[in-house]
């Protein structure tokens, strides 16, 4: 498998961010709706969320294109940040699909792997 490039480093990031602020605006929607106790978490963590969500989305479509995903992944990618906690099962099946990888480093693995089962 290849390693990831500087972007799907980025875009990894950026889907943990998204993620962590999706857990904490669910926190702090059970203490003001279930427990009532406090809106802070939902203050905070709702501004947060709501950047990190368009981040997220700048980033899914930058990536998308430059590391040359296609429409499908890119799609899925960005439908990910909608349920939540999901843009970490994007991240996973992305990084272990290797399309968080440079496409020319992605290409060099598929000869290498091609090459190795001729050899056999």
């Amino acid at each position: 498998m290849p390693a990831m490039s500087r972007l799907g480093r980025l875009f990894a990031i950026v889907a943990w961010i998204e993620a962590f602020t999706w857990a904490g605006l669910l926190v702090g929607m059970f203490l003001k709706y279930v427990t009532e106790t406090t809106e802070a978490g939902v203050w905070l963590f709702g501004r947060l969320h709501g950047g990190a969500f368009v981040l997220f989305v700048v980033v899914t479509l930058i990536v998308g294109v430059k590391l040359r995903w296609g429409w499908f992944r890119t799609f899925v990618a960005l439908a990910s940040s909608i349920p939540p906690l999901t843009t970490l099962l994007a991240e996973w099946w992305l990084k272990r699909s290797g399309h968080l990888a440079d496409p020319a480093d992605r290409e060099a693995a598929a000869r290498t792997t091609a090459d190795l089962q001729q050899t056999q």
